[in-house]
């Protein structure tokens, strides 16, 4: 709750803007093309699908805003009178109800039309139904003009707020205009509110951050408040009012006990009386500023006694200057152990606490005899502590020294190193060392570590712990050994005749042998093995059975191979490209006409619909751009 982000909040934008919007994306995100010949629920659910459309995408916008700003009673009282206070809270409350009835609205005319676009009898009654509807959505959105404009006033002052945490440790800074609470607080913390010699310079709050006791602690600079009732303020000084109202922490006051910020002490003191019921059950200290120009001391009696009246109710009043920052810091510190104090209590006073307690035991020691025993210093060491020097060293203390030089000393870790030589203290430890890690040698007992791991390693080999022992092989074990070696060698051999393909593309060049071989067939082994099975080959002299067939043309040429109905021959042993699969070419031709068929659904789906758009070129520049010279325009 107190951490709410209000930099998140969606940016609203005008309504012109936001009727734009809404139809510029239902023209590109829906279809655009639709003719009259189509069917009249095709029609009908086109003009449909964009009533819907624009519906849906107003409603979706309009609870982003409804979600997105707060509601006042989810928000920390602190943020909700705050936001009271800068933007009129009914305002903001009718600003999102009137959002909520125009997008109840905007839902009624679309469920009203989308009913009426189903009974549409043609193209130009649902065209026109579509027109009415959405143009009542943009007429609704167009009155909400002043509530959108509103709403993005405060988005954006919200985004400027500080991130307050009205529950954490505070330090709260308030009083009269110009008396140094900006001053304090860019002192204190890493704030840097701007300081100006005149009033009402700070105009908001401003949050800072501060450490204290290993804690994060938040400090509010809030503007100043003037001498006036409550329904007399304005908006500058009900922020800090807001902030004393609602936010758990410690309040500094600050008086401006010079005059210089021209209020009167007796008038600051009226604002004090006035805001007093603020202060309840909050720790309070009263800071006298200024103190440079003028002490409490120096004041006019009449002026001292309205401030010593604070310190007989039991308020703690410090002297402190901004400009020399005298007292700025046991202001802090005083503020700071005040609160810590009270939420210590508080936290001490609730249930939670008691179930913490009980589980604690602290152990008290009872005195054993009513002698008081005094711890036993001796009387060098008193004086040495009295004069400020160390006992042992018979030197100045590091503080000391520091304390002495201020702005000058540096801090030394070098000059105090224990080495034999002095003049070494400066020297840098190299990491290595003639190829040596140096911190192997640190080690003052290195060498004897490594006898005693030479002896143990030693003992080890004798003791026969690295020793390996036989293992007896089998036939079935010397069998797989050698499978796996052929297995290997397979391998080894199968990958080089892989590089050897790939390298060569698959194409293998086989080397023809050159050498002279042996004729295998020969006219004298025909006729013997011919006579061997019985053929008579006596008569067989002057038979030609080597003469080759004679391209003459007076020889008949030789039967021409048959071919069928595309040229192809009947032999070829791998089938016609159109009959694969197919066992003639009257079978391929019914196939290709079924594949035909089959295909005219899918070219009928992806032909141009409604949600094609082609924007039609009605004037092309080459027709209508450029000057006309004299002559003829025939060609236009």
């Amino acid at each position: 709750m107190s951490h709410y982000n209000f930099k998140k909040i969606t940016a609203v934008p005008t309504a012109k803007a936001f009727v734009d919007i809404i139809l510029s994306k239902t023209q590109r995100k829906t279809a655009t093309v639709i003719h009259k010949q189509y069917k009249i629920t095709r029609i009908r659910r086109f003009y449909m699908t964009k009533v819907k459309f624009t519906q849906q995408n107003f409603h979706d916008k309009l609870s982003t805003i409804l979600t997105d700003f707060p509601k006042l009673e989810d928000l920390h009282p602190f943020y909700a009178d705050l936001l009271n206070t800068l933007y009129n809270k009914d305002h903001y409350k009718l600003s999102l109800g009137q959002i909520n009835m125009a997008r109840h609205l905007v839902d009624k005319v679309a469920s009203d039309y989308v009913k009426l676009l189903k009974y549409g009898d043609s193209l130009y009654r649902c065209k026109q139904l579509k027109r009415a509807a959405l143009g009542r959505m943009a007429t609704i959105m167009k009155k909400q003009a002043p509530a959108l404009k509103y709403l993005e006033d405060v988005r954006q002052h919200l985004a400027r707020l500080p991130s307050i945490d009205p529950n954490t440790r505070t330090l709260l800074l308030c009083g009269c205009p110009n008396a140094g609470k900006s001053s304090f607080i860019n002192q204190i913390t890493r704030a840097d509110v701007e300081v100006q010699p005149y009033a009402f310079t700070t105009k908001s709050l401003f949050v800072g951050h501060t450490d204290y006791e290993y804690c994060r602690w938040q400090v509010i600079d809030t503007p100043g408040v003037l001498d006036r009732p409550f329904d007399e303020m304005n908006t500058i000084e009900l922020q800090a009012i807001t902030a004393l109202a609602h936010i758990r922490s410690a309040v500094i006051f600050f008086i401006d006990i010079s005059e210089l910020c021209e209020v009167p002490i007796a008038q600051q003191m009226r604002i004090y009386e006035s805001i007093k019921p603020l202060f309840a059950n909050k720790p309070l200290i009263v800071a006298c500023n200024k103190v440079d120009v003028v002490t409490l001391e120096e004041l006019a009696s009449e002026k001292r006694e309205l401030i010593s009246a604070l310190e007989k109710d039991g308020i703690p009043v410090f002297e402190m200057s901004t400009l020399t920052q005298q007292g700025v810091m046991e202001v802090k510190k005083e503020a700071c152990d005040r609160l810590m104090a009270q939420r210590v209590d508080m936290k001490l006073r609730s249930k939670k606490a008691d179930s913490i307690l009980n589980r604690v035991r602290v152990a008290m020691p009872a005195p054993r005899d009513d002698k008081d025993r005094k711890p036993f210093i001796p009387e060098a060491i008193l004086k040495a502590r009295e004069s400020g020097v160390s006992v042992k060293t018979s030197k100045k203390l590091e503080r000391q020294i520091m304390e002495e030089l201020e702005e000058d000393y540096s801090l030394d870790l070098n000059k105090n190193k224990d080495l034999e030589n002095t003049e070494w203290n400066y020297d840098k430890i190299p990491q290595m060392w003639e190829g040596h890690n140096i911190a192997d040698f640190i080690d003052e007992e290195i060498l004897e570590k490594l006898e005693a791991l030479e002896a143990e390693e030693d003992a080890r080999e004798k003791a026969g712990v690295y020793d390996e022992e036989e293992i007896e092989e089998d036939d079935e074990i010397i069998e797989n050994r050698h499978l796996a070696k052929r297995i290997r060698e397979k391998r080894i051999i199968n990958s080089i005749n892989k590089r050897i393909d790939q390298s060569i593309s698959g194409k293998i060049e086989v080397a023809r042998n050159t050498r002279k071989r042996e004729r295998d067939r020969s006219v004298s082994r025909l006729r013997q093995e011919m006579e061997e099975l019985g053929v008579d080959m006596s008569n067989t002299k002057n038979a030609h059975f080597t003469r080759t067939r004679s391209s003459s043309r007076s020889r008949p040429p030789l039967k021409k191979a048959r071919v069928d109905d595309e040229g192809r021959v009947r032999s070829s042993s791998r089938p016609p490209r159109d009959l694969s699969g197919v066992k003639d070419l009257t079978m391929a031709k019914k196939m290709r006409k079924i594949a035909k068929k089959a295909q005219a659904k899918m070219n009928a789906s992806g032909c141009k619909g409604e949600g094609d758009r082609h924007i039609y070129d009605l004037k092309p520049k080459h027709l209508y751009a450029g000057k006309r010279g004299t002559g003829k325009t025939d060609r236009r």
